[in-house]
């Protein structure tokens, strides 16, 4: 051992010293939030930063501060995944037709479910060519309740997530629309859809992206969060697998979002829905 500490360039009585050192308390509480952090970031597959595992690791009666998380994961060499900013181009708008105008700029935030549904269209590349998931999200809950996976921007993909949202939701008259002005929500076929269940439309202004960014930022959460930014699926039933698993078991039910006191959007529909219980 003498000659192995002078090897090193290390006292032989530093190294017994060293030897019956006890850590101290906080280095034993650092050692059980490290395993409490990587659970919870293996939870958030990989996708939170420390806000969010603070916030887990706070629902599950442990309190740590954000810097404390912080500096726990970069010791753990551990963090969130980053967004890419890079967004394709869906929306064609020279189709000619009338456009309504942008009246969810002129509403108050909604205050309950289904009073503001927004939509979008982006596309993922997969080995068989383009893929393009269609979504409608609650704006007041941030909840998918709607969404549909196709090979094509025909109109049929934003009509088969627009029947699926109506089937889950049954929303009442009133319900305010809004989407781009892509063709595919001035189809004849979308339109009826929409005046049967009596929805009012609202379309963004031309050239503004902005005006939809609720499910803009969606998106680049869903490319970033479900993998499929970084690494290209083989064909398009992948797609429509990543794209279930992540919206119907994830994000709906489980991811934590900023916006809602970093609950999911399930579990601020219910806890709402307590509240409004209570009031009553």
């Amino acid at each position: 051992m003498r000659t192995l500490c002078r090897l090193l360039e290390v006292s032989s009585s530093g190294y017994y010293a060293w030897r019956r050192h006890k850590p101290s308390a906080r280095q034993v509480q650092d050692g059980v939030l490290k395993r409490l952090i990587t659970a919870a970031h293996r939870r958030g597959r990989g996708n939170y930063g420390a806000p969010r595992i603070v916030e887990e690791l706070r629902d599950n009666g442990t309190p740590i501060s954000k810097r404390r998380c912080a500096r726990l994961m970069r010791e753990l060499k551990v963090r969130g995944r980053k967004r890419h900013r890079r967004r394709p181009r869906t929306t064609d708008s020279t189709h000619g037709k009338a456009v309504p105008t942008n009246q969810l700029a002129q509403r108050p935030e909604p205050t309950g479910p289904d009073q503001v549904w927004v939509t979008d269209i982006t596309y993922i590349e997969t080995g068989e060519g383009w893929s393009y998931l269609a979504v409608i999200l609650d704006l007041w809950s941030r909840l998918i309740v709607g969404w549909a996976v196709a090979v094509t921007l025909h109109a049929s993909l934003a009509i088969a997530a627009l029947t699926r949202a109506l089937r889950q939701r049954r929303p009442t008259a009133g319900l305010l629309h809004h989407s781009d002005r892509g063709g595919q929500y001035v189809d004849e076929d979308y339109l009826k859809l929409l005046a049967e269940h009596r929805i009012e439309r609202s379309m963004s202004r031309a050239g503004n992206c902005y005006d939809n960014a609720t499910a803009e930022s969606f998106f680049s959460t869903f490319k970033t969060e479900s993998g499929l930014e970084e690494s290209i699926p083989p064909n398009h039933r992948d797609v429509e697998l990543a794209s279930f698993d992540y919206i119907e078991t994830f994000y709906n039910r489980t991811r934590r979002h900023s916006s809602l006191g970093y609950l999911s959007p399930v579990a601020f529909e219910n806890q709402q829905l307590k509240n409004d219980t209570k009031a009553a």
